[in-house]
């Protein structure tokens, strides 16, 4: 079995020795769309993070059993050419939940305590300029009592939502916008109006594109902080830009953007305001998130070379 990892830059040097024991194991850092088909042209197995494989691409690798998304989202495959080619597709879930939600509180609680500008200060020698112990020149404040609003109650959500109760804050569960809210949750807009915190945490679909901007950014509290460790296109970028330059509200955290990496003119990219946290997608990649992964989806070939669905989305 020949199996071809196309962009394994995005597995940090994690050890693939799993994957070796299941095949002969061939794998490039990074694969540009042009060199897709010369590289795979007699694979069995790929496995992909990034790389888009199309029907145009499917019908010239005739080897072609099993793609391995070593993510889970599955927006760079056509399913449906998978399909009526005969090709078998499997994704991970789960396996990065500790990771996003460490990640979030990190951007909340540097946000929150201001700790960004005090370690800046502390390397630019003004501690020890300090007429007192300590400083205190910017605010440092608690979760405990704000009031965080989910967007997005999926395994993510509801794993912020447990960290942020342990916290002491009043979690609540903001309902998808434009329905009425189920038992349990707050519309779309009252979340925003009455949150101190605000984490999204749901798929990018065209019916969360844009879905928060200007408009909805006017109705959070001058006070509130905006974190973004699930997609980039969720929250208008320039209009986020602009609410942050002009103090509507108080921060932000972004680990995604709508387009990766970061073009130069991305208003975030752009935005040198010391209340924003910008990552460069990094929330999901802890070292033990991506050996969680590779171990994924090494079970996955296994389990097709078994004759067993595991993790199949075709």
């Amino acid at each position: 079995m020949n199996i071809i990892v196309l962009d394994a830059a995005t597995l940090a040097d994690t050890s693939l020795d799993e994957l070796a024991q299941l095949g002969s194991l061939t794998c490039y850092n990074l694969t540009n769309q042009h060199e897709l088909i010369e590289r795979c042209q007699d694979a069995d197995v790929v496995v992909t993070n990034k790389v888009v494989i199309n029907q145009q691409a499917m019908a010239q690798l005739p080897h072609l059993k099993l793609i391995c998304v070593a993510a889970t989202g599955t927006n760079n495959i056509d399913l449906p050419a998978a399909k009526a080619h005969n090709i078998a597709v499997t994704n991970v879930a789960g396996y990065s939940t500790p990771s996003v939600v460490q990640h979030t509180f990190t951007l909340i609680t540097n946000l929150l305590g201001n700790t960004h500008k005090y370690i800046r200060d502390c390397q630019q020698g003004l501690w020890q300029q300090s007429p007192m112990f300590c400083r205190l020149d910017y605010s440092f404040n608690e979760i405990a009592g704000k009031t965080l609003a989910i967007i997005g109650y999926g395994s993510l959500g509801k794993a912020v939502a447990e960290v942020a109760t342990a916290f002491g804050a009043h979690v609540i569960i903001s309902e998808r916008k434009g329905h009425t809210p189920r038992e349990g949750r707050v519309s779309f807009e009252q979340a925003l109006k009455t949150a101190d915190i605000i984490s999204v945490h749901c798929p990018l679909t065209e019916e969360t594109r844009d879905q928060i901007a200007a408009h909805e950014l006017n109705m959070m509290k001058p006070s509130a902080i905006l974190i973004n460790t699930a997609r980039g296109g969720i929250i208008n970028e320039a209009d986020l830009a602009s609410a942050l330059a002009n103090n509507v509200i108080a921060g932000a955290g972004v680990d995604v953007l709508s387009k990766e990496p970061a073009e130069a003119d991305n208003p975030l990219a752009q935005y040198t305001g010391d209340n924003l946290l910008l990552t460069p997608h990094i929330a999901w990649a802890s070292k033990e998130s991506i050996i969680r992964l590779v171990k994924e989806i090494a079970l996955n070939i296994k389990a097709f070379n078994q004759g067993n669905e595991r993790n199949r989305l075709v």
